[in-house]
């Protein structure tokens, strides 16, 4: 995945560098991919670069140039560094307040800043004064390098190791571990120091493997800093890598439909024991628990006493559905919809009687979304098409506008050519007892086959 579609860009963006472990290879490689794409890139530091790192950029000009000969040069280059002074080997920037002059002035399609220095080191938390972030940030991105794993928690290692240890009591010289990656990333006085109140944060893993021990390392830390609101997503990846993006996780929630509206199946369907003679139900939610999907609400409608006690041992937050006597399918969905935090970037669809569901497919749903490669999916069994469904958060305003009684063959009709199907190898998303509308749906986009790592 490129790194302008996984951090979601738009031109007129003002992106900040932070952290440690990759920062400038980060903001050189983002500059040349939309050079390449046509955008007119401008760069500069609040901090400093070497001498050696302005010959990365393609062009460099100070920054107290007249506007026009930067916009000539941005014509010519296309990817432009603006610096204030070189001093004994160092290049410097302006203060953060020219940003705003630069942006009044300069006609460039976005802007990269390095806010933040490391010594070259793989992690870091700030010392006072740092980072150094303009007030004009619409994207703070937060890197930290896997490989600071395992290594020892000092300053020959990580920069500024004494913040960690005074914070959380790390034990000095000790391996670095993944969660204490997660824990400063995270943290309002050390990984999200100095970010403006309405900036988005992306934190980007750098040095992550495509396959193996590590990549599910990072999927942990992904995991524990997407428990920060601020964090809108943690990118997967290599900064020198030919596609510098694995994959973004991002928050997600789950509703698990337990006879929730007038046209699902009802409560003796959920409340059926299968597996060590418990309710389907029951056995839906736990699945979802299991797949490590942090915000589950279970809607109710019919027989929602039942249900409720049916799955209380698990600690599910239940909503119910005042709709459900007369809605269909949407009533249900905006119930859940209208009760997830604000954050959460997409949700995983779930009828309560799917007992034999298997895993597996919650996972293959999620890896594709990670990977970018679809916000509406859809798995399907021999041209069959079934459940669970994932949902970006980007189709929900559309959906919530749509009547109460519609049905999900109508929200599937509605959205048809932005659907990816997922084929799956097991007939297990096709629900026993389905109404065969909740099944018509239009195949007009490609099938994706999963392939695993």
């Amino acid at each position: 995945m490129k790194l302008e579609k996984a951090f979601d860009l738009n031109r007129g963006d003002v992106v900040s560098f932070i952290g440690a472990g990759g920062k400038t290879s980060l903001l050189v490689s983002l500059g040349y991919e939309l050079a390449e794409a046509g955008w007119r890139v401008l760069a500069t530091t609040t901090t400093h670069l070497t001498e050696e790192q302005v010959g990365f950029f393609p062009g460099a000009l100070t920054a107290d140039a007249d506007a026009s000969l930067i916009s000539q040069a941005l014509n010519e280059r296309q990817f432009v560094l603006l610096f204030d002074e070189i001093r004994a080997g160092r290049v410097y920037g302006p203060s953060l307040q020219w940003t705003k002059q630069l942006l009044d002035r300069v006609d460039s399609d976005i802007l990269l800043v390095e806010a933040d220095d490391a010594r070259n080191l793989p992690f870091k938390a700030p010392r006072p004064g740092e980072p150094r972030i303009p007030a004009e940030t619409s994207l703070v991105v937060s890197v930290a390098s896997l490989s600071a794993l395992g290594k020892p928690l000092n300053a020959d290692h990580i920069y500024n190791p004494g913040a960690m240890i005074d914070k959380y009591g790390f034990a000095e010289n000790s391996p670095v571990k993944s969660p204490w990656l997660a824990q400063v990333l995270r943290d309002e006085e050390l990984g999200m120091r100095g970010i403006p109140d309405d900036s988005r944060v992306l934190v980007y893993l750098n040095q992550t493997p495509e396959r193996g021990y590590m990549r599910g390392r990072a999927r942990l830390i992904a995991r524990l800093s997407l428990q920060s609101k601020r964090i809108s997503a943690v990118a997967l990846g290599s900064a020198r890598g030919a596609e510098p993006v694995h994959e973004v996780q991002r928050p997600l929630g789950a509703l698990v439909l337990a006879a929730a509206d007038a046209h699902s199946a009802g409560p003796a369907a959920v409340l059926r024991r299968g597996e060590r003679g418990r309710a389907a139900l029951a056995l839906v939610t736990e699945k979802v628990f299991r797949s490590r999907i942090d915000h589950v609400r279970v809607i109710t409608g019919r027989g929602a006493s039942a249900a409720r006690q049916a799955i209380q041992h698990l600690g599910a937050t239940v909503e119910h559905n005042p709709a459900w006597k007369t809605g269909g399918f949407v009533s249900a969905l905006r119930t859940g919809l209208q009760s997830l935090p604000e954050h959460v970037a997409a949700v995983l669809v779930l009828p309560g009687d799917q007992a034999q569901l298997q895993p597996k497919t919650i996972h293959q749903l999620m890896t594709l979304y990670a990977r970018g490669e679809g916000e509406f999916l859809i798995p399907r069994y021999r041209g069959r098409s079934g459940h669970p469904v994932l949902i970006g958060q980007r189709h929900w305003p559309d959906i919530l506008k749509m009547p109460s009684h519609f049905g999900f063959s109508a929200i599937a009709e509605r959205f048809a050519t932005s659907i990816t199907y997922l084929d799956v190898d097991s007939d297990c998303v096709l629900r026993k007892g389905e109404s065969p509308n909740a099944r018509r749906l239009l195949s007009l986009t490609g099938s994706v086959r999963f392939r695993g790592r």
